[in-house]
């Protein structure tokens, strides 16, 4: 018989190298998918913010004016200026949210320091009433009066500490009045501007300034 061809000999396997193959896929698989979740994620984010809507330039635009509005602590707005209003005057400014600013507050008036600024009205009223015989009559007149002026209170203070000498300056007029001036329709406004010249006549004498605007009738009786 003829000798049988020597068998070849088996693969000769090595154990364990299988095995290191497999951790090496898994930790590349695993890496991938992190990657992935990543790209995902901020992917989403961009499309939620909108952020693929806009152009580029349109998009660095947006930033800047946003940024420039925060700089200054306005708003930005068109041109820089405020729109002019329909009377001729600007428009007040948009606030951050694009609302009107509000106005600011006037400042409060302060006390006059010349004799030529007025600021508010102040009165003083005669507490007793003026009575004088009218010239060439039996007939009496009586009459209250109230002082304004548009000064501070130290004219009201001169007003008080002259009193005795401004009645006295009142009832001279009054009793230079007559029945025919008693006839005139004008009377009362002009009976009230000799009171305010001669009060601001005694007042220049005593104090060196008047500041008396108006004299006016609380009471007026003629009988």
């Amino acid at each position: 018989m003829a000798d049988e061809a020597p068998a070849a000999p088996a693969e000769e396997v090595v154990e364990g190298e299988p095995k290191k193959k497999g951790p090496l896929v898994k930790i590349i698989l695993i890496v991938v998918a992190v990657l992935l979740l990543i790209g995902l994620s901020v992917g989403g984010t961009l499309v939620a913010t909108g952020f693929f809507n806009k152009k580029p330039k349109e998009a660095v635009d947006a930033q800047l004016d946003k940024l420039e509005g925060q700089g200054d602590g306005h708003a930005p707005a068109g041109d820089g200026h405020a729109a002019p209003a329909a009377d001729g005057h600007a428009a007040p400014a948009a606030d951050s949210h694009g609302k009107p600013a509000a106005e600011p507050e006037a400042k409060e008036l302060a006390s006059p320091e010349g004799e030529a600024e007025r600021w508010k009205f102040n009165y003083y009223a005669f507490e007793k009433p003026l009575l004088s015989n009218v010239a060439g009559s039996r007939k009496v007149m009586q009459v209250t009066l109230t002082i304004m002026t548009h000064y501070d209170e130290r004219v009201i203070k001169n007003l008080k500490t002259h009193e005795l000498a401004l009645r006295a300056g009142i009832l001279d007029v009054m009793r230079q009045k007559t029945d025919a001036d008693l006839l005139r329709p004008d009377f009362r406004k002009a009976l009230a501007e000799d009171l305010r010249l001669v009060i601001n006549s005694l007042l220049e004498k005593y104090e060196g300034f008047g500041g008396i605007e108006e004299v006016m009738f609380t009471e007026f009786v003629v009988q």
